[in-house]
């Protein structure tokens, strides 16, 4: 009797609430681990990886499909809940969903001896399980709006089988490409509301601008520039113009986000850094078309830069405002959002002017990485563990 008033207890724990809790938590966690663990091995540490793929096959599938996915499922099982007024996923199924991602990074950095093409599905199983916790709230209320998140997890789940069938790099391009799309989708959502929001509070006129057809033009021009990228290789004139098509949509949608006018409140400014990286990114993919820059740096513009802006600010204002705190950024958050654009320059601007120092500014911007994500769990893991503090359910 008592094992079942403590199992009960367990998976009625806030921290089981709501999605963004755990997953923001494992995330950041994993995210800190893994990046150590890179970082020492480009210093020359003796570090050895998953006995299933090369390095770096390793550390670009892990910091997607294990990290950036964690974030990924945080987020959209918390705002799904919001679309569409249902019940949040919480408690033993939260709790499932966890245990699958869990067992995901387990057999992808751990031989313990398991058939491939039982890690594949173990590896797989994560994706589809978060689309049905996703699609049936989705569905029961008609939310049309946001079917296209389960069309790009589905595209996700995809890339991830063809790299582990074929461990060729291209699908986790194109994976790149599917987040890329998410964060413009968001971001063009979320940025320009939470800037007009902040600078009301302080008594400011500022209004949103429509922009519905750039926002549907933003998402087709990614998915041009993510096929040339399959196709040719991320080489060539194609590519190169879709490059500068796509670069010109983004700008166009942020000219009209007040981002001059925020750049004191770091619980926006973070945000706006990561479309901006967003932009940063898909030009140096343009320049990279001509062999004029490496293909690499223009993807860590994008994952580094804007995966990781966008992450971060994201799960700290999230982890806030869904626990009834004010959304104010304090020293050691602020601190994590300026080592997270120093950990991007020196990864893309560093490794693009001095590429002979490639080893140690990997090394380096690794180790400000995950400074940046040990701060996040310094001051989020409390807020993250703990009820709310005005008493309202997790």
């Amino acid at each position: 009797m008592s094992r079942a008033v403590s199992g009960v207890s367990f998976f009625e724990h806030p921290f089981l609430g709501r999605g963004f809790r755990p997953f923001f938590a494992l995330g950041a966690l994993y995210s800190l681990v893994s990046l150590s663990l890179w970082g020492g091995f480009y210093a020359g540490l003796p570090i050895a990886f998953s006995s299933v793929l090369d390095p770096v096959s390793w550390h670009a599938h892990e910091m997607i499909y294990g990290f950036t996915m964690a974030i990924v499922a945080g987020f959209l099982l918390t705002a799904v809940a919001n679309w569409t007024g249902g019940a949040p996923a919480r408690q033993m199924h939260l709790a499932g969903l966890c245990a699958i991602w869990l067992a995901g990074r387990i057999v992808m950095n751990f031989d313990i001896g398991l058939p491939f093409p039982l890690l594949v599905a173990i590896e797989g199983a994560f994706i589809p399980a978060l689309a049905v916790s996703l699609a049936i709230p989705l569905l029961r209320s008609w939310n049309k709006r946001n079917f296209v998140f389960l069309i790009l997890l589905s595209i996700l789940f995809i890339c991830d089988m063809i790299f582990l069938a074929t461990q060729s790099r291209t699908p986790l391009y194109m994976a790149v490409m599917v987040i890329m799309a998410m964060i413009s989708l968001i971001g063009g959502r979320v940025i320009p509301a939470f800037t007009v929001a902040a600078l009301r509070r302080r008594g400011e006129d500022a209004f949103q601008h429509p922009q519905g057809r750039l926002d549907v033009l933003a998402l087709i021009s990614l998915a041009i520039l993510a096929l040339l990228i399959v196709v040719t290789g991320g080489q060539g004139v194609l590519t190169a113009l879709a490059a500068v098509f796509s670069l010109a949509v983004h700008a166009l949608r942020f000219r009209r986000y007040h981002t001059s006018r925020i750049l004191n409140d770091p619980m926006v400014w973070i945000l706006h850094a990561g479309y901006g990286w967003l932009m940063v990114g898909i030009g140096l993919i343009g320049i990279a078309a001509f062999d004029v820059a490496p293909f690499s740096v223009a993807l860590h513009a994008l994952t580094a830069g804007t995966i990781g802006s966008m992450t971060l600010g994201m799960m700290a204002r999230v982890a806030l405002g869904h626990t009834g705190r004010e959304l104010k950024a304090g020293r050691l958050t602020v601190a994590a959002f300026v080592l997270m654009q120093l950990a991007v320059l020196i990864r893309v601007l560093g490794v693009l002017f001095w590429p002979g120092e490639q080893g140690a500014l990997i090394a380096g911007s690794a180790s400000l990485w995950t400074a940046c994500f040990g701060l996040y769990l310094a001051v989020y893991i409390p807020i993250l563990w703990k009820p709310r503090p005005d008493g309202r359910p997790a």
